[in-house]
């Protein structure tokens, strides 16, 4: 018998988690997917997953509430078993604006999803996973983005910023874990075709805008995205550690 290992994919009824769940089952993993609203759309990714032989479940809750974090977590050793994976991609882009007219409140939420969230999910896993206490190691991706690079000057630099902090927790954790068994990586993911942008206020012109200087002359699909996520997780980047993968299409 084919032991299945575990994967926990945040923001997981659509676009790049959508992607990363589909694909990981079909490499191998049980999947347990986390989202805040859709429960329709999270259903369809649990019969994909289904359809490819894994064990799926989804769990609502929003990850910028550490209850709803440990809920998470919880279910999945509860229905699924010890985990191996975590993708850390709940994420939002929050409303266009300038620094000076950000609202305190669209900052706060932006943070709390993006930062909060990740680091509320990663010391979970960690708990887990980390073989100081008692787990038999495992792997953790985040979801970073171009934009810790680039700024997004006069629409997301609040985004951005979150995505910066990404790259440094990403680094540092590491650093910190990785003598526990503990693979740490992430993906700075390029604009993909798919709804963040028209989410929250968002700007949904940007995919486009982002073609047009791209040097593909394109914006990457969820799916590509997806790929590079399953292989920093994989035993294939079994040396990949504190990696930062910038998947941008030359931007």
């Amino acid at each position: 018998m084919v032991i299945r290992k575990i994967a926990i994919i945040t923001g997981g009824s659509r676009g790049i988690g959508a992607a990363t769940a589909t694909l990981a089952a079909k490499a191998g993993y049980d999947i347990c997917i986390n989202y805040v609203s859709n429960t329709a759309r999270a259903k369809e990714v649990v019969k994909a997953c289904e359809a490819l032989g894994a064990r799926a479940i989804a769990v609502q809750g929003d990850v910028a509430s550490a209850a709803d974090v440990d809920t998470l977590f919880k279910t999945c050793d509860a229905e699924l078993g010890p985990l191996d994976f975590l993708v850390n991609n709940a994420g939002i882009v929050g409303a266009t604006a300038r620094v000076d007219t950000l609202a305190a409140s669209a900052l706060e939420r932006v943070f709390r999803v993006n930062v909060f969230g990740s680091f509320s999910c990663a010391q979970q896993a960690v708990r887990r996973m980390s073989t100081m206490h008692g787990g038999k190691g495992g792997n953790i991706v985040n979801l970073s983005s171009i934009a810790a690079t680039i700024g997004s000057a006069g629409e997301y630099v609040h985004y951005a910023a979150t995505k910066g902090a990404i790259d440094s927790f990403t680094i540092g954790l590491a650093r910190e874990v990785g003598r526990e068994g503990i693979r740490v990586n992430a993906v700075q993911a390029g604009t993909a075709d798919t709804d963040v942008h028209t989410i929250g206020g968002g700007n949904p012109d940007r995919p486009a805008m982002v073609a047009a200087t791209s040097a593909l002359g394109r914006v990457a699909t969820a799916g590509e995205i997806a790929e590079a996520i399953l292989w920093l997780g994989s035993d294939k980047a079994s040396y990949a550690t504190g990696t930062v993968l910038r998947i941008g299409g030359g931007l």
